[in-house]
């Protein structure tokens, strides 16, 4: 790995997340990067922030590390592991570097795949949401060997800001799937504050002005409150069925080391009810229309 050079970077997944991590790689990169995903309008916004449009998977395949960034377990194991897949196309020395939400099982699929063919395989999930995407100031966990991740760190920096070495392969993937559970659970209980302090004579404005003087603060109220303040829940940030997706996998995570996370729990059934009423394409803060509903 010492002597490896780069010539060529890829970046496939071009949706909320990839798309804007994709513009910021192309943009910072010193070397040219190739842009695919299944949409071709996708592929021409990346064209034009000023990536190489990729003719197919296999095009992008070309890369010295193929960055990964889709919906999750099954777009992660169909893009790598199916016909004509990443893995199919890995060559010795090659690094693919999946930034997906997926689960941990499926990275050790991909990295013993991937192995098999000479390749490196590491784990990297971004967390912070659209805007940080956008922005370039992602929070990255990497799972993998570590002369892997001292290698790859310098082009993640072009997408986030804290890069955070985690573990072997797998151990990125849990630390985001801990960060969300957390972070779901936190949205779920600034839902109820609101919902008491209101009922109780609070103004729904000043509720979370005022929890955040205190040591109620967070990352989530500041966020997430002000969509519950003002009851407008964007559609073009993460979709409450991805939180949800990632919930199940963090309670799947939970089951197999023997941990009865019964708030996630909750949260889980609350993110199921807002899916089955068919809002769950709106922001995850949406969950506050459970307490204005009853």
């Amino acid at each position: 790995m010492s002597d490896f050079s780069v010539e060529l970077v890829s970046f496939v997944g071009l949706g909320a997340m990839g798309g804007p991590m994709c513009a910021n790689l192309a943009q910072k990169s010193p070397v040219p990067t190739i842009a695919f995903d299944l949409d071709p309008v996708k592929i021409r916004e990346a064209a034009d922030a000023g990536a190489v449009a990729a003719k197919d998977l296999r095009d992008a395949c070309r890369a010295d590390i193929v960055f990964i960034c889709v919906p999750g377990e099954d777009e992660t194991r169909a893009v790598c592991l199916g016909d004509g897949g990443v893995c199919d196309h890995a060559r010795e020395g090659q690094v693919v570097v999946d930034c997906t939400t997926a689960t941990v099982r499926i990275n050790r699929e991909v990295a013993e795949a991937l192995d098999s063919k000479g390749a490196y395989f590491a784990d990297a999930p971004i967390a912070r949401g659209v805007p940080n995407a956008k922005q370039g100031t992602l929070s990255i966990t990497v799972g993998g060997r570590k002369e892997v991740f001292d290698w790859v760190a310098p082009w993640l920096s072009y997408m986030g800001t804290d890069i955070a070495y985690c573990g072997p392969v797998g151990t990125g993937t849990v630390m985001k799937l801990m960060n969300n559970m957390v972070l779901f659970q936190n949205v779920s209980a600034l839902a109820e504050a609101m919902a008491i302090a209101t009922r109780a004579g609070v103004a729904r404005a000043e509720v979370f002005d005022l929890l955040g003087q205190g040591s109620a603060d967070s990352f989530a109220l500041r966020r997430h409150g002000s969509f519950m303040t003002t009851g407008d829940y964007p559609t073009d940030q993460f979709p409450t069925t991805y939180s949800l997706k990632d919930l199940n996998y963090a309670l799947e995570l939970a089951d197999q080391v023997g941990v009865d996370a019964e708030g996630a729990q909750l949260v889980r059934r609350r993110f199921s009810e807002i899916v089955d009423q068919g809002m769950g394409h709106f922001y995850s803060p949406v969950v506050y229309q459970l307490f204005e509903d009853e």
